[in-house]
Order: structure tokens, then C-alpha cells, then sequence
């Protein structure tokens, strides 16, 4: 058995989700199909969610959203229409949809959730509906039919092991099965979504819960790539790489998989394959959890800017005990979620997300550190971008960080900080965003053969 998931641009438009239909049914082992909402059509479209988002806001604050509302109707009959489906469909949907915005929203988190969840699921209707008007035996599953139960954290649901043998028993049913990605039920009955892109995890939760031999991930681009193509021309594409590759490359800036995704196809051992639903021939990347290492240290470069740091300079730091524990005591207090740590003897730097850091929160955690740690130095510094290295063959590689140091300097890009991940498998450099690309590239060229960049 496979599953297949297709993402939003997968079922952007009538045309896209015919294009499903061809691939579901060229293969009889592609039992169960996730789907994500529509996504965008065009560069400057806007994703059926965001429309979603826009009328439940204006729902809580009493505000008319029918223009919002209209919009994504419009964009679900344009999709009906063109794949020759039944108007009272999209009656159900609108209906369906309305009845959404107009419940109880004194619990706005749960709202919105709510809402969030109409466009994969109202999707997941529509191409069940479609592949049963071209006389295929298919149907709509709604994930509290199936047993996808969830912690009770709007927006980052976290799936619950009960789960698991309940998603089995979907072997069971007869036919193609339809399932809406991104969200789950907790155990009190509520709809709570995963974080964004989460119907890349309601697959792999599927896959791992069916025992499936394969997760087919369909995308719109032929393979993941060795660097962002917007920053490098033609860069290579990868064609098998390891989950934790995969998962540091996400997490560092790659958008073509969810990072969080790869947890429950990794402890099934269940190989996911990312295909292009526009080229399916192509064969696409391969994440396995194991693979041969004939490509040298690295496998891939990530990039993501947006980051600052806190770095605190004390002699002695390193006799002090508790100093660290302290230090992050400071930012738990203060809701404040951390990256990376990288620390020397009298040093530490705290890695974060710039944007948890208003200049009001920066005077108070300075205040906070200097009061309740007596360091010599704290300098905070804003604008950073990680530049993350990523290849299971840095284990078995010497010279790797001399190299993508040296390549730095020559290019007269000042390294801020240096990190080597505990897993060996990568290594992320901090540089002003200022320079983020230009890193990338003359990282890039120094481990990859000479192309020319943008």
C-alpha cells in the first residue's frame, strides 16, 4: 500500500486535481490520498486558508466577512464547475463552511482552528466526490472517523499513540479513501490543526498508522535540491538522502517538506518519495534511513534569516554551575523559545527567533541577565541569517568547517558564530542576512561543482 499526499498546489485548480486523479488511479497500490487545501494559483494568488483566516478574524471581531467568504466559494465552484461536479455540492460546502463561522467563538484558538480546518477538509469532499462521478469506488474520510486523535494544542496539534491502531483498521475499507490533511480531533471531540504545512504530517501519521510500504509526497518540483534554486541556476537535485538530513535541511529553510513531518514515516521505516504531480514520471527524491554516501561531506545547504543572539561573556563562566540553566530560566519567564546554544569556556550565545524579541523585551532580559548573572559582557545582535550544512558524510569527512570557512573568507563574509549539530550530520554558520545568499553561493561552489548563480 501507498499513500499519497498532495499538497496545495496539487488541487489548486480543477486541471491540477484531474492530474490526481491520473496518478491515484495509474497505480493500484495508492489506497489513501491526503490532500491539502487549495493553494495558489498563480504568484500573487492567495491560498483558500489565508481567505479562511481573513473571515474567521473578521468573524471574532463581529466585522463582515463575505467578501473573504465569497472568494473561497468562488474558488471551490471554479474547481466544481470545471471537473463537472453537482452545484449542491458546493451548496454543502458553503453551507458547511458557514456553519463554521457562525458557531460559539469565545474560544478564538479553537475557532479558528475550526476554520482553518474547512478548506482540506471541504477539498477532501470535492475530490472524493470527483473520482466517484468517473465510477471509481472512492471515499471521504474524516480524520475523527479514522481515529486521528490529538494533543489539545491549537495550531500544534501533536499526535496521540492511540492513533496508530485505529489509522490501521482503514486497510479494512474497500476502494481509494480521501483524506483531508493539516488537522485531528482532540479527545473531547474539538477540531485542532497541526502547525502550518501539516498536511505533510497527517500523511506520514497515515502512513505509519496503514503500515504503508511507501509515502509519496506530490509537490510541484521534480526533486529537492542540493540549494534554493531562486539562489543558485540549476542547481543539482538530490536523489536519495536520510531522514535526518531531510529534517535538518527542513528546518533550516527548506520548504519542500515540513520538518516535523518525517517523525512518524522515520519510526515506521517507511521511505517517503517526493514527486512532481506536474511531471509524475520523474522519479523524484528518495528519504530513507539509511543511504550510501557517494557524494562527498555534504548532501545540501539550507538558509534562514530572521534570527538574532544573545551572547554573554564571563571569566570563569565555565566554573559556575547552573550558569546555563539560569540563563534559559530568563527566557522561559519571558516566553521565549530558543535554537541553538553554541558556548566556549567564558562564553554563550542563545540563538532566537528575532521576531519573540520586541525592543521593550530586549531591555528586560538584558536588565534580568545582568542583575542575576553578573556577566562581563552581554551584547545582543540583530539581523542574522544560519547558513546550515547538511550531509551524513561529514562524519567520515575531515576539513569540512575549514573549507566552508575558508570559502567564507575569501568572499569577505565575517562568520558571527559557529555550531556543529550533535548528530555530526551538520554544521551551521551565522552571518549577517546582509549576506546570506552570497554565503550560500560561495558555499555551494566550494562543495558542489562550479555553476553559475543568479
Amino acid at each position: 500500500m501507498k499513500i499519497a499526499k498532495f499538497g496545495g498546489s496539487s488541487v489548486a485548480t480543477w486541471e491540477q486535481i484531474e492530474k490526481v486523479f491520473q496518478i491515484v488511479v495509474s497505480d493500484s497500490e495508492r489506497k489513501i490520498i491526503v490532500v491539502s487545501a487549495p493553494g495558489k494559483r498563480f504568484p500573487d494568488d492567495i491560498k483558500i486558508t489565508d481567505l479562511l483566516i481573513v473571515c474567521g478574524q473578521k468573524a471574532i471581531r463581529g466585522e463582515d466577512y463575505s467578501d473573504a467568504f465569497h472568494q473561497v466559494i468562488k474558488r471551490y465552484s471554479e474547481i466544481a464547475n470545471g471537473l463537472g461536479l453537482s452545484s449542491s455540492l458546493i451548496d454543502e460546502i458553503s453551507l458547511n463552511i458557514e456553519l463554521t463561522l457562525t458557531r460559539d467563538h469565545a474560544n478564538q484558538t479553537r475557532f479558528m482552528d475550526a476554520v482553518m480546518a474547512c478548506g482540506e477538509d471541504n477539498c477532501a469532499r470535492l475530490v472524493a466526490n470527483y473520482f466517484q462521478l468517473k465510477e471509481i469506488n472512492a471515499h471521504y474520510i474524516n480524520p475523527g472517523e479514522a481515529g486521528l486523535y490529538v494533543t489539545n494544542e491549537p495550531g500544534q496539534a501533536q499526535v496521540l499513540p492511540k492513533s496508530y491502531p485505529l489509522i490501521y483498521e482503514l486497510r479494512k475499507k474497500s476502494g481509494i479513501l480521501v483524506f483531508p490533511g493539516f488537522f485531528g480531533y482532540s479527545e473531547e471531540g474539538d477540531i485542532v490543526t497541526f502547525s502550518r504545512s501539516g498536511s505533510d504530517i497527517t500523511g506520514s501519521v497515515v502512513a505509519n498508522g496503514v503500515k504503508a510500504n511507501l509515502y509519496e509526497n506530490f509537490t510541484d518540483v521534480d526533486a529537492v535540491y542540493s540549494v534554493n534554486p531562486t539562489i543558485i541556476q540549476n542547481p543539482k537535485e538530490i536523489k536519495e538522502l536520510t531522514y535526518r538530513e531531510m529534517r535538518e535541511l527542513s528546518y533550516a529553510g527548506f520548504n519542500v517538506f515540513h520538518d516535523e513531518a518525517l517523525i512518524p514515516a522515520f519510526e515506521a521505516g517507511i521511505p517517503v518519495n517526493i514527486k512532481n504531480t506536474n511531471n509524475p514520471s520523474a522519479p523524484g527524491t528518495r528519504i530513507v534511513k539509511e543511504r550510501k554516501l557517494l557524494n562527498g561531506p555534504l548532501i545540501g545547504i539550507a538558509s534562514d534569516n530572521g534570527f538574532c543572539s544573545i551572547y554573554i561573556s564571563k571569566y570563569l563562566m565555565n566554573r559556575e554551575i547552573g550558569f546555563g540553566r539560569k540563563l534559559l530560566q530568563i527566557l522561559e519567564d519571558f516566553k521565549i523559545s530558543y535554537e541553538h546554544q553554541p558556548s566556549g569556556i567564558d562564553d554563550i550565545s542563545v540563538i532566537i527567533r528575532q521576531n519573540q524579541l520586541s525592543n521593550e523585551l530586549e531591555v528586560q532580559i538584558i536588565e534580568r541577565i545582568k542583575n542575576e548573572l553578573n556577566p562581563d559582557h552581554v551584547v545582543i545582535e540583530r539581523n542574522l541569517a544560519l547558513i546550515m550544512l547538511v550531509g551524513e558524510g561529514m562524519r567520515h569527512n575531515v576539513g569540512t568547517t575549514a573549507r566552508a570557512s575558508k570559502a567564507l573568507a575569501d568572499a569577505s563574509i565575517n562568520i558571527e558564530m559557529i555550531n556543529q549539530g550533535s548528530s555530526e550530520v551538520s554544521m551551521m554558520f551565522g552571518v549577517k542576512a546582509s549576506d546570506e545568499k552570497k554565503a550560500v553561493k560561495v558555499i555551494y561552489e566550494e562543495f558542489f561543482s562550479k555553476v553559475s548563480s543568479k
